[in-house]
């Protein structure tokens, strides 16, 4: 495997970023080693010149520059002259020297203990990263930071990063491009319209951004006239595709080893209106499987930049999805029927499987529900039982904070009087958005929660057998009524015990809020 040091250097080499202003200290020098031929270092004598000398060599040549420092004194010496920088807007990427990892801490000399927060006041981008194997994906940042918000970017570097292995999916930075455009310029729309018409087996990955700006029903046109499987982004907020369409393969599992796995075989595999990707679960291994292209579209310029492989480009993925559907040929009909759902899974006794709840409210509720969900150890369960085929039927907390699912249920049912709206939320989330009740009471909205009450963090206690910490406290929270709760807010409740009980409730629509809180068995997210 490369060094981090020689994987930097030849994405320096790609990015035409080969001449490097600096005053060079002990911490700069591993960074300097071994310099590919074509690098030219220009020495300034003092770390104000050296910003200064950057700023006129980028506003002249109209690129980046690559501005070489020391993480602390060297930092603060050039801050004056990179305030220029940042008023003309120049896109100098300052790499700094940092003392070796063990030394920051216990403040040896010449170390920063926080070095980026040094520069943030002034810089648009500025990150220390947490290991050496980030280095080259956080190098890549920097530059594209610069780019994209054209002003200065500032990476701290420990000196022992430098030399050590890079790891597998080091080199996936090499070939990153990003580039921006209100819509997509001749040039660039040829060449995404041509990846997509020459790839043999494409992919669509789809965000909750999709839905958001209304691309829902044009994703689809999209993803028929591809005839491509489809994917929702990891870490979905909101729902961009009908879940049970034939070309629908679910959410992609939030993990690198597990996303590369749903890629095998795809030659192309375009991502729009997400980032690339928001994991969770760590499970290494390659970014993608090998020959297979990824293709970014993203109005999210930083989301764009930090993303550690593949191509982007910033702009409106309307106007991406319209190029397409222009460029492909005619629309073909779904390839199959959508999929039936199957029989629910069953609960025991009074506690209801999660899978009866999902499938009574399926059955009995409006197909334009909205869906306000914040049940995570039900996850699985929900993806099996629902059939959401219209935009906005689903949200979810979009950083997985515990918190919105209430209030924002509240919030939903507010902003969208004649549709129903549907707060699933598990007794562990309740808690901490319980207030809402009150403004849902208070504002007479008829706004249904369906509490599932399994007296535990049920994803927190899936978790903790994930990291072999089984004995951890605090997972249980027993005791809890919440009907009482909600009556006390002003908000009608009941407890029900089965499933002909609760779809019975669910058939009645409602005049004001409610909350059915329904006892259910543990279940895991996946």
């Amino acid at each position: 495997m490369p060094s981090v040091r020689r994987v930097c250097h030849e994405f320096l080499q790609r990015q035409e970023l080969t001449t490097v202003f600096g005053n060079p200290g002990s911490n700069e020098l591993p960074f300097l080693a071994d310099l590919p031929d074509g690098f030219r270092y220009v020495l300034g004598l003092h770390e104000g010149a050296v910003a200064g000398m950057a700023d006129g060599y980028a506003q002249a040549t109209g690129r980046p520059v690559l501005v070489n420092l020391h993480a602390a004194s060297g930092s603060g010496n050039a801050m004056g002259a990179l305030t220029n920088a940042v008023a003309s807007r120049t896109p100098l990427v300052v790499v700094a020297g940092q003392q070796v990892r063990p030394a920051i801490g216990p403040e040896a000399n010449l170390a920063n203990v926080d070095a980026p927060s040094l520069m943030k006041p002034l810089v648009g981008w500025a990150a220390e990263p947490a290991c050496a194997q980030d280095v080259p994906r956080a190098l890549a940042q920097a530059v594209f930071e610069a780019q994209l918000q054209r002003r200065p970017t500032y990476l701290s570097v420990p000196y022992d990063d430098w030399a050590v292995d890079g790891g597998e999916n080091a080199s996936a930075v090499l070939d990153r491009q990003v580039h921006r455009a209100a819509v997509p310029g001749t040039e660039q729309g040829r060449r995404l319209a041509d990846a997509v018409t020459a790839a043999r087996r494409p992919a669509l990955v789809l965000g909750g951004d999709i839905d958001s700006a209304g691309l829902f029903d044009d994703a689809v046109r999209l993803a028929e006239r591809l005839g491509a499987p489809v994917w929702a982004a990891p870490s979905l907020f909101r729902l961009p595709f009908p879940n049970r369409h034939p070309q629908f393969r679910g959410v992609l599992p939030a993990g690198i080893e597990p996303v590369s796995q749903a890629f095998e075989g795809h030659d192309l595999v375009l991502v729009l209106g997400a980032p690339v990707f928001r994991y969770h679960e760590y499970q290494p291994g390659r970014y993608l499987p090998e020959g297979t292209r990824l293709i970014q579209v993203t109005e999210d310029a930083s989301a764009a930049a930090r993303a550690p492989m593949g191509e982007a480009l910033v702009t409106d993925p309307a106007a991406v999805i319209d190029l397409l559907l222009k460029e492909l040929d005619a629309a073909t009909e779904p390839t199959g029927d959508y999929r039936p759902t199957p029989a629910p899974a069953t609960g025991q006794g009074t506690r209801l499987h999660p899978e009866e709840v999902f499938a009574s409210l399926r059955d009995e509720l409006p197909d334009d529900t909205a869906y306000v969900v914040e049940s995570t150890s039900t996850n699985s369960s929900w993806w099996r039982q629902m059939d959401l085929r219209r935009p906005g039927s689903y949200y979810f907390p979009a950083a997985g904070g515990l918190g919105f699912g209430l209030p924002g249920a509240v919030g939903v049912a507010m902003a969208q009087p004649d549709r129903p709206v549907v707060g699933v939320i598990g007794d562990g989330s309740a808690n901490y958005g319980i207030t809402a009740l009150w403004t849902a009471a208070q504002h007479r909205l008829p706004v249904t929660v369906v509490l599932l009450r399994n007296g535990t963090y049920g994803a927190l206690r899936w978790f903790s057998g994930l990291l072999g910490v089984p004995d951890a406290p605090g997972m249980d929270i027993p005791g809890l009524d919440f009907t009482r709760i909600a009556e006390g807010y002003g908000v009608s409740a009941q407890h029900v015990e089965s499933v002909d009980e609760l779809r019975a409730v669910l058939s009645r629509r409602p005049d004001g809020p409610r909350l059915v809180q329904v006892d259910t068995v543990l279940t895991t997210p996946s």
